[in-house]
């Protein structure tokens, strides 16, 4: 007796890759019809998911540093510099792409310090309660390329 057919899964569950370009050449092509509605709103709401979430995880790592910059002056690396460089680039390049996440940041703050705060704490071996339970900074300093602690 023969094997049963197997249902084949939709392109979206199979290679989301494939799937996106195919619903941008429906788009393209004026296909309304042929796109996937439901998935192409998900995906859209999982982008702007993702901008807000990599602000916030840039955000995080950026204060680690600040603060193992303020409170470890004599460790101070040109690693910690170049990581301190580059997550203000990536929050900027960010914001320049979707100005509507403008004030992300400032929403943010907050949660982005607490973890900051546990992170330093852990890379340095300082006890948590070495570093402020409110953020000691300022969002414009925090993002300025020529500000450091």
């Amino acid at each position: 007796m023969a094997e049963p057919l197997r249902k084949t899964k939709p392109l979206y569950d199979r290679d989301l890759h494939a799937w996106a370009e195919e619903q941008a050449a429906h788009a393209r092509a004026g296909r309304r019809a042929a796109l996937d509605l439901e998935h192409v709103a998900e995906e859209l709401e999982s982008l702007g998911a993702s901008q807000r979430r990599e602000i916030r995880n840039r955000l995080t790592i950026l204060l680690c540093h600040l603060l193992k910059w303020a409170h470890q002056s004599h460790l101070r690396t040109r690693s910690w510099a170049a990581t301190i460089g580059e997550q203000r680039r990536g929050i900027a390049v960010v914001l320049e792409e979707s100005p509507s996440l403008a004030g992300h940041p400032a929403r943010v703050l907050d949660k982005a310090y607490a973890d900051a705060r546990e992170a330093a704490a852990d890379e340095t071996g300082l006890p948590i309660e070495t570093f402020a339970a409110e953020c000691p900074f300022a969002l414009a300093q925090i993002l300025d390329r020529r500000w450091m602690p």
